[in-house]
Order: C-alpha cells, then sequence, then structure tokens
C-alpha cells in the first residue's frame, strides 16, 4: 500500500510540473542542437548521458564522472535540464518513489524509451563479468561514456576510446574542466566508415594478440552493414578470448511509423546524424539469426537478449549481444 501511494503521488508531482519540463526541454534541444552544429560534436551522445545522470541522482547507479561532467557540459542548459529533472526529482525528495525506467531490470515488456537504461545495465554487465578475464578495454564510438573512469584503481587494464575527432576533442576538454583524471584513457580519433580505424587503434598501443573487451553502445544503427561487417571481422582477427558487446535495431525498428520513431528520425536529422542501414534479421527465434550473423563474421554468440516482446507471430525490435573470438 505505502507503495501504491508513494506512486500515486510522484505520477501527481510529474503531472504539475510537466509543463514546465516540457518548455525546458525544448530550449535544452535548441541550445543542443545550435552547439552542434557550430562545433561539430555529436548531440545523440547526450541520450545515454542523461539517464546515468539520472540514475546518479537517484542513486540507482552512482557515477561521479557524469555528475561532473554534466555540470560543465556547455551544449546544455544547466536550467533547462535542472527543470526537465524536475517532475523526477521532486517527486523522489518527496516519496522516495523510483520509476521503472532509472531501476530497470524489472518484470514486464519495457517500452522503446527505455532502452537507453537497459543498454547501461546491459553493458555494465558485461563489464563487470569480463574485467578479470581481459588486458584491454576499448569502447567504440565512446562519446561521453564514463565507464573507463569507474574502473577500480587497482585494475590492471589498459583502456582505449574511439570516437570522431570533433567529438573526442570536446569530451576531452570536458574532462579537463570537470577535473576528471583521465590519464588511464588513450584516445583514438577515428571515423568508422573509414576501414583505417583497426590500423589506428594499433598504432595507439593496442596489442591484438591480448584478450580484449570492446563495448560498441548505441553505434551500429547510425552505420551501413559493409562498416558493422568490418569492424566485427576486425575484432574477430585479434586473440581467441577477446569479447564484443553491442546493440542494435531490427529492420522493423528502422522502418516503423510508430510516432516514437517519426520522432526519433526528425531529431536525428534534425542533428545531422540520421540513421544508417544496419539491421539484424529478427525472424523467431531472433537469437538464431544473430548467431548466424556473428558467425558468418568469425564470432560464437555468448549472450543475446531481444528488447521488446518477440512471439510466434511478433518479432523484437530490438536487441543486445555479447560475442566471442573463438
Amino acid at each position: 500500500m505505502r507503495n501504491i501511494v508513494a506512486a500515486t503521488i510522484f505520477r501527481i508531482v510529474q503531472i504539475i510540473l510537466f509543463p514546465v519540463a516540457a518548455v525546458a526541454y525544448v530550449v535544452l534541444l535548441i541550445k543542443l542542437i545550435m552547439y552542434s552544429r557550430r562545433s561539430g560534436a555529436s548531440a545523440t551522445v547526450l541520450a545515454s548521458f542523461y539517464t546515468r545522470w539520472m540514475q546518479h541522482k537517484l542513486r540507482t547507479r552512482r557515477d561521479e564522472a557524469c555528475e561532473r561532467l554534466m555540470k560543465v557540459l556547455p551544449n546544455v542548459s544547466q536550467t533547462a535540464m535542472q527543470l526537465v529533472a524536475a517532475p523526477t526529482l521532486v517527486g523522489h525528495w518527496l516519496t522516495g518513489y523510483v520509476p521503472k525506467i532509472y531501476r530497470y531490470p524489472y518484470e514486464g515488456v519495457p517500452p522503446m524509451t527505455h532502452q537507453p537504461a537497459a543498454r547501461t545495465t546491459f553493458y555494465d554487465a558485461a563489464v563487470e563479468r569480463h574485467l578479470s578475464d581481459i588486458e584491454q578495454f576499448v569502447i567504440l564510438g565512446a562519446g561521453l561514456d564514463t565507464r573507463s573512469y569507474r574502473l577500480p584503481p587497482q585494475t590492471q587494464v589498459r583502456c582505449f576510446e574511439l570516437d570522431t575527432p570533433k567529438t573526442q576533442a570536446f569530451k576531452r576538454e570536458m574532462l579537463r574542466l570537470a577535473g576528471v583524471d583521465a590519464t588511464r584513457v588513450t584516445y583514438v580519433p577515428v571515423n568508422f566508415e573509414v576501414k583505417d580505424w583497426f590500423d589506428k587503434l594499433l598504432d595507439a598501443g593496442f596489442t591484438p594478440d591480448r584478450p580484449s573487451l570492446f563495448i560498441w553502445e548505441s553505434v551500429t544503427m547510425y552505420l551501413d552493414r559493409e562498416a558493422v561487417v568490418d569492424i566485427l571481422r576486425a575484432i574477430a582477427g585479434t586473440a581467441s578470448g577477446t569479447v564484443v558487446a553491442f546493440d542494435y535495431f531490427a529492420a522493423e525498428m528502422l522502418q516503423s511509423r510508430s510516432l516514437f520513431m517519426r520522432y526519433a528520425r526528425a531529431v536525428l536529422k534534425t542533428f545531422g546524424e540520421p540513421f544508417g542501414t544496419f539491421d539484424i534479421d529478427h525472424t523467431p527465434p531472433a537469437r538464431n539469426q544473430v548467431a548466424a550473423f556473428l558467425e558468418s563474421c568469425g564470432l560464437s554468440l555468448e549472450e543475446h537478449r531481444n528488447f521488446g516482446q518477440e512471439t510466434a507471430g511478433k518479432r523484437a525490435m530490438a536487441g543486445f549481444a555479447i560475442a566471442i573470438v573463438p
């Protein structure tokens, strides 16, 4: 009964504050777009980052680097950000209630709007499970990812972050302003559509005959099939036991005419970062299709999770996968 009362009060607070948050969201979006166009830094990196920042504020996932970065980001209106978050943070402060999206996993089928939180949980679990077995940690399309800065100080793992030159330069400057120690990370500016990314990683000191973990979060849906296959095959040529974790959309997701996807495509077009053409066939059971795709790239499927409900006559819209080099 206490939980029901808390949830009810929380929703009432959200409804009352929604108009203010909606206006603040528009202001936030405008500043984000303007800064991205002026600087060339990716605007989509804020999607996952905002989720992790909220998890930190709600104490469901501690991330001090994320908190410190948020305070210095010039592409974010700090006032607008606080007002966007206010319905949730004020409601939580009054009731202690945490909405589902920030305490994933939970029972039931989550909506696509919860996918960033699900991704965070999936990749955090992959890092925790494999960290003791690897010597190198590589984040592809790192954006504002802070996992390299959350590793235990005693961890003897070399970290690499790969991203486009402008986005990476932006992040490094923000880390400096935020006072986040980034000395354990080697930064490699790349373009994933160009096939020299792996050569640049090697030049930066990556050793391909040592077991590694590659995290590739929220990137494949912006690339074409050739680029994704080339990257996976390059990883497949590294040491046996090397692991790559990634997420992807099914064709039905990319082609969806739902209000959510139409909005997403419009925003991404405005950002100048449209979806690519890569997808994975999700004919049930999707796991079999993912395993076959990875095998064609020289990898073995270790773990697969659908995102969205799969039935005999319905395909899940997205998925998460972990593959290993045999």
